[in-house]
């Protein structure tokens, strides 16, 4: 027996979007109460809105895009560290983790769950991520996927060395997560970004199933 566990965020008007990205707009082009025949909605956000991935092209030139991510590395086995004490994941943190052999997928849980539970669209600079050097680590530990729940896996205030580190290694970087309902341990991973063609990251479903249940 196990359960689903939806760890994505709803897409909505009055979703936080990183500083200088436009905001989240659904345009209802045909209108079943305005007597057309369905209804038809457009939207227009960036694919870095929410849940998404980001590919290696993000930051990377000539890297992959995110129709070339192979779903071998977006579907498997994960493991969710509970980080939540933290304000800044250093390597020391990384390392106290004691990663179950052999992990691949990392999902970070921390504070910025609650951060999604807030009422309102305002922005929090202040959230959680790594540093540099633990992207360093994470590469040279195997990982091929790391998640986190926030807008980004690198600090607001930080340059662009950490997204660089993880993407030239083609670590792929799933960010936006909500992991409010999730506890640390080892889940099934599924995450399904939209498959765009050429461009460097996408929005994403992502799911965990816990076979523990």
């Amino acid at each position: 027996m196990s359960r689903y566990i939806d760890i994505s965020v709803s897409v909505s008007a009055n979703l936080p979007c990183w500083p200088g990205s436009p905001p989240v707009k659904f345009t209802r082009d045909l209108d079943l109460d305005k007597g057309d025949i369905a209804n038809d909605t457009s939207i227009n956000f960036s694919v870095h809105t929410g849940t998404h991935i980001d590919a290696p092209l993000h930051f990377i030139q000539g890297g992959n895009s995110v129709d070339q991510v192979s779903l071998d590395i977006l579907i498997g086995k994960a493991y969710v560290a509970d980080l939540s004490t933290v304000d800044v994941i250093t390597t020391d943190i990384l390392k106290q983790l004691s990663l179950p052999t052999e992990t691949t997928r990392l999902l970070l849980k921390t504070k910025n769950s609650q951060l999604w539970e807030a009422k309102g669209s305002e922005f929090n600079p202040d959230f959680v991520a790594i540093t540099a050097d633990a992207a360093q680590w994470l590469v040279g530990q195997g990982i091929k996927l790391v998640g986190i729940d926030y807008l980004s896996i690198q600090r607001f205030y930080d340059g662009p060395e950490t997204h660089q580190i993880l993407l030239g290694a083609e670590v792929v970087i799933i960010e936006g997560l909500n992991l409010t309902q999730v506890s640390s341990g080892e889940y099934q991973l599924i995450c399904l970004p939209i498959k765009l063609q050429g461009i460097e990251g996408a929005p994403a479903r992502v799911i965990l199933q816990d076979y523990r249940c």
